[in-house]
């Protein structure tokens, strides 16, 4: 369970989760909203990178196991899931793209975990047009988190449009992969 680095920056991200929400609880008197908004967004960008770095330290240290081949996309769904409701919460995105967003992760995962079971999991392994929804998710919600401008950029104006981009490859990549499950689906329903 915490048997390698890989898996311990895994768990890591997990439990920085309840950080990137707890510290919109913390009173203005204690930490500013300005000062939330930039912890919120420093540690997602943080357990964002464990993402990658979780990848490529099991591969190159030939640490991957399945354990961790299943924990780590729950890890970024649970990251992602919990940074939309904290989104929410602060009125900072829109309903209609979170629940695409959130519905879609659940919808996938539970298709991935049926073709498993099947046999067809290889019909449903990530594909490119997944890896540039997760790229626009993990870019459009530390600017949503961050919420000000930034040397005269606009943040949260950039990070709607990526999150409505993310919303969009969301559906994308949902199609494809129920594309490429459908003759087993056919097969077995």
């Amino acid at each position: 369970m915490f048997s390698n680095v890989p898996l311990l920056l895994t768990w890591a991200r997990i439990l920085l989760i309840p950080v990137v929400i707890g510290v919109f609880y913390l009173p203005e008197d204690v930490l500013s909203r300005e000062h939330q908004n930039i912890v919120a967004c420093v540690v997602f960008v943080v357990a964002a990178l464990t993402d990658w770095l979780d990848g490529y330290l099991a591969r190159s240290w030939q640490q991957t196991s399945a354990f961790g081949a299943f924990l780590d996309p729950v890890a970024d769904k649970l990251m992602v899931s919990a940074a939309l409701v904290a989104l929410l919460r602060l009125d900072r995105c829109d309903e209609f793209l979170a629940f695409i967003i959130i519905g879609r992760e659940i919808t996938i995962s539970a298709l991935r975990e049926w073709m498993a079971k099947v046999g067809e999991d290889k019909s449903v392994a990530v594909s490119f047009v997944g890896k540039l929804k997760t790229a626009a998710q993990m870019t459009a919600i530390p600017m949503l988190l961050f919420h000000n401008d930034l040397f005269g950029l606009p943040i949260h104006a950039m990070g709607t449009v990526l999150i409505i981009i993310a919303a969009i490859l969301t559906v994308w990549s949902m199609v494809y992969y129920l594309r490429r499950a459908a003759p087993a689906l056919r097969k077995r329903v």
